[in-house]
């Protein structure tokens, strides 16, 4: 399959054959990660810095939309990183065609803009985060971990805005009459601030099937589905009062 979008994409040579009968240790498993930006020296320079950390490795690297969204499918990587403006395909509409294909896939959306409207985009869309490209490398590294464990990552520059946007459809009296337990509060609380299902789990000493029941209980009261919604009412709540 590869062969014939050869021009649009690359696979590391260096990317692991996983055994079957041998899966790696969860210890010394690095987390493969797809990486979509249409410039090459851009690319190159993220690939650089991403392969310098241990626990990550870069698998594959597509220079447009459709190509990102093939390469996905086939691969199935622990976590794509999305250009916002790509051709062909731009980045919502390539993280929406994933997510629907696949939707355990981790997206973090990786871009120059720096407008609420885009950040927006992108994760109601289905990215679990959206980071700047002018970040430093710490921040970048950062933003890759807390979103393929599952958690969401807004650039702090951004997060403030959110601040001003109500969920489209609902208004502040509209929250405010949604009744949560307390467990289900605080499920939400710790989701929009960031946090994997596994360190809820520790946080909370629930098991991570009685925590998803509580996630899926709560976000069906609240009427969200993307995490822009969900980070949006977490902030007009006042619980991201530090945003």
């Amino acid at each position: 399959m590869v062969s014939h979008v050869s021009s649009h994409f690359s696979v590391s040579e260096a990317a692991p054959r996983k055994p079957v009968s041998a899966p790696q240790p969860a210890a010394e498993r690095r987390l493969r990660l797809l990486l979509v930006d249409d410039h090459p020296v851009l690319r190159a320079g993220l690939k650089a810095m991403l392969s310098a950390e241990p626990d990550l490795h870069v698998v594959a690297e597509a220079d447009n939309g459709s190509a990102a969204v093939e390469l996905a499918v086939a691969l199935v990587p622990d976590l794509i990183l999305m250009d916002v403006t790509l051709p062909s395909v731009n980045g919502a509409e390539a993280t929406r065609q994933i997510k629907l294909a696949r939707p355990g896939l981790f997206v973090l959306a990786l871009s120059v803009h720096e407008e609420l409207s885009f950040a927006r985009m992108l994760l109601d869309a289905g990215a679990g985060g959206y980071a700047l490209k002018r970040s430093a490398c710490e921040e970048l590294v950062r933003a890759v971990r807390i979103v393929a464990a599952g958690g969401t990552y807004i650039d702090p520059s951004l997060a403030g805005q959110l601040l001003r946007v109500v969920p489209r459809g609902r208004s502040p009296a509209r929250l405010a009459v949604v009744s949560l337990s307390e467990r289900e509060t605080e499920v939400v609380k710790l989701l929009a601030e960031g946090l994997t299902m596994k360190e809820m789990a520790q946080q909370l000493s629930l098991s991570p099937r009685t925590l998803e029941t509580y996630r899926a209980r709560a976000l069906e009261k609240l009427e969200l589905k993307t995490r822009a919604e969900l980070v949006r009412y977490a902030i007009q709540c006042g619980w991201l009062a530090q945003y």
